[in-house]
């Protein structure tokens, strides 16, 4: 294997590929990325048995075909040190890979890349395309509401249901849920739903890095895999049964507030500021026309903030965890959002005052 390289071109598929390989493996093999060079064509592999990452670059000169395993870490951390003009030559040298720029010279560990596990192929099941900066969209709308390390391990990953035409992403952590729907051409006549795994949700976002590109994504029995010009990802599939959020939708909320977007979201954080550092709990007293936004903590401080709000109901005071209704504010886009409520012991509804594409429940907290 021999192949020469502009240092821009390996250095942005490696970093992504890298982001997969976990730092702390049991098999070293893990800890490695694959390259595999193949005509004109160099590949890169990266898995934690998970999650799999491979990209593809066109490199300009003939190669010599051949694949090894090397450190991925090390190979990113030379590559990164190197001037951002140098070209690179990889040689494959008895059982060691010298990289050779200008006048540096690496000499790398490797191992057989038959030793590097491939994530198993299921056939696929349903394929649809779709507009890379619409799905993005779709995982930031949605991704921070997902549970990190739950017991309840089918929470820790986004719902994906495919239905005729749409495209649904949910995410929840037991305390508040996150909706978003996007139009797709898919013909799928009955609702199909796959959980992904948190860190298959966080890697395909960054792969996403074209506005008007095209992602190909097929669903398979145990796999979602994504392609994109330069990468193809897969990620195993969470087997577990997701929440009914349908059923955790609140319906008939009678209070309806609507408010600046900006002001609620500069009004909570300010509040947070005092809030207890464990709980974060704020208070929310709605009057005619007014909401007014309480914190205390244990070292009896405390912050009072008021914003003028267009709400005509009975007044209502109720409790909520600031971070998740920042959250929530932090990743809409409009101006004007919308808090439906109904009493103080029942979940909030948030939405964006003009689209319904994206709904966000958040649960009550007792203070």
């Amino acid at each position: 294997m021999h192949f020469t390289i502009q240092r821009e071109a390996l250095l942005k598929p490696l970093q992504l590929v890298a982001g997969v390989v976990e730092r702390r493996q049991t098999l070293p093999v893990l800890s490695n990325v694959l390259l595999v060079v193949q005509g004109q064509q160099l590949s890169l592999t990266g898995t934690d048995l998970e999650v799999e990452l491979v990209g593809r670059v066109q490199l300009e000169e003939p190669a010599e075909p051949g694949e090894i395993t090397v450190p991925a870490r090390k190979l990113m951390d030379i590559c990164k040190s190197l001037p951002n003009d140098a070209l690179i030559d990889i040689k494959l040298d008895e059982h060691k890979l010298v990289v050779k720029a200008g006048r540096s010279r690496f000499t790398l560990s490797t191992l057989p890349a038959n030793d590097f596990p491939t994530v198993e192929e299921g056939p696929g099941s349903l394929t649809f395309n779709l507009v890379q900066s619409k799905l993005r969209r779709l995982i930031e709308r949605t991704s921070f509401a997902m549970a990190q390390q739950d017991v309840r391990y089918y929470l820790n990953g986004m719902l994906l249901e495919v239905s005729a035409g749409v495209l649904r992403a949910v995410a929840t952590d037991g305390h508040r849920l996150a909706m978003c729907s996007m139009t797709a051409e898919i013909e799928q006549a009955d609702r199909h739903q796959v959980i992904v795994p948190r860190k298959g949700i966080l890697e395909l976002a960054r792969l996403l890095t074209e506005q008007d590109g095209i992602v190909s994504i097929v669903l398979g029995q145990h796999h979602i895999r994504a392609t994109t010009g330069e990468f193809t990802f897969t990620s195993k599939l969470v087997d577990g049964k997701f929440p009914d959020y349908e059923r955790v939708l609140p319906k008939g909320g009678d209070k309806l507030v609507l408010g600046d977007r900006q002001a609620l979201r500069e009004a909570f954080s300010r509040t947070a500021i005092l809030s207890n550092e464990k709980y974060r709990g704020i208070r929310l007293q709605l009057a005619s026309g007014q909401l007014k936004i309480q914190a205390n903590n244990p070292e009896q401080e405390e912050a009072e903030e008021e914003v003028g709000v267009d709400y005509n109901g009975a007044d209502l005071e109720i409790g909520f965890n600031v971070s998740y209704l920042l959250d929530v504010l932090g990743v809409m886009t409009t101006e004007q959002v919308r808090l439906i409520l109904s009493d103080s012991n029942s979940s909030a509804l948030v939405q964006e005052s003009d689209n319904d594409d994206s709904a966000y429940v958040v649960m009550p907290m007792r203070l």
